[in-house]
């Protein structure tokens, strides 16, 4: 119940830029830090989405920012492209910044420390001191008003994967939870052709209109809808003669419909085949 108000609340205010830097290139950089950096499952997904909820924040504030210099002094404003400039010189700083505070988050025993944060950059060919470090996580830490641990869309899987076990759905419980990851990550590296065959679905059509795209961004950011889908195809994948079973549970639980978890399972495996068959 807890998570699915939290889910309903960061819907009802959700940014009309919601999504802008889930860009794939984003995540795989993240991912494969995580990685790199051996930190636990929950961190890459939680610096994924710290990342996102500050860079929205950030450049609202610099594009409010340069409205007001505009009214102001209109020889001093800032322009559009210094704007661009300022957040593409810090991006991979304030990118390390949201991975070292999931880290942290986690509290997992591979927390990334500044001299690992520091080397990383390094080997980046940036030049940054420790000072510019730490107030690089203090800017996200201030922009976000500290406001920082959140759940993620794991948390939504792990909890209605213990649900479905208390309920007497008998799954193998390791692997799906093994593969129920690799999916979620499969969503996040390919999250644009997923929800772009999912919306198709949706609209009985193959071109959406701007308002039906923007009409479908609660449905792109909705945790609760993406952790049953990739239930729901782990499932599909792992144990398909408990599917049906699992998909009526998944409906009981949540209130999402049989025929909505039924199109997302589809599109995530029409992604994984890579083919256009129906």
């Amino acid at each position: 119940i807890h998570l699915a108000t939290e889910n309903e609340q960061y819907l009802s205010e959700l940014p009309e830029q919601a999504g802008y830097f889930k860009d794939t290139r984003i995540v795989e950089f993240i991912f494969l830090l995580s990685e790199k950096w051996h930190l636990d499952q929950s961190t890459r997904y939680q610096a994924v989405e710290l990342l996102e909820r500050f860079m929205i924040k950030q450049v609202e504030q610099m594009c409010d920012g340069r409205g007001n210099a505009k009214g102001r002094d209109q020889g001093q404003r800032s322009s559009w492209s210094s704007v661009r400039d300022q957040i593409v010189n810090t991006f991979v700083l304030r990118l390390v910044s949201c991975v070292q505070l999931a880290s942290k988050l986690s509290l997992h025993y591979s927390r990334v420390t500044s001299d690992t944060a520091l080397k990383f950059l390094q080997s980046l060919k940036y030049s940054y001191t420790k000072q510019e470090l730490l107030e690089s996580e203090l800017a996200v830490l201030n922009t976000l008003h500290f406001h920082i641990n959140v759940s993620t869309p794991l948390a939504y899987v792990e909890l209605l994967l213990e649900v479905l076990g208390y309920n007497g759905c008998l799954l193998p419980a390791k692997p799906l939870h093994q593969l129920c990851v690799q999916l979620l990550d499969f969503c996040y590296l390919t999250r644009e052709t997923i929800y772009d065959t999912l919306l198709k679905i949706a609209i009985e059509n193959s071109t959406p209109s701007k308002l039906q795209i923007a009409k479908f961004l609660t449905v792109k950011e909705d945790f609760m809808l993406l952790a049953v889908g990739v239930i729901s195809t782990g499932v599909f994948i792992l144990s398909p003669g408990h599917w049906e079973q699992v998909v009526e549970h998944l409906n009981c639980i949540t209130g999402i419909s049989p025929q909505s978890i039924l199109e997302f399972s589809y599109a995530v495996v029409r992604r994984i085949v890579g083919s256009t068959t129906p």
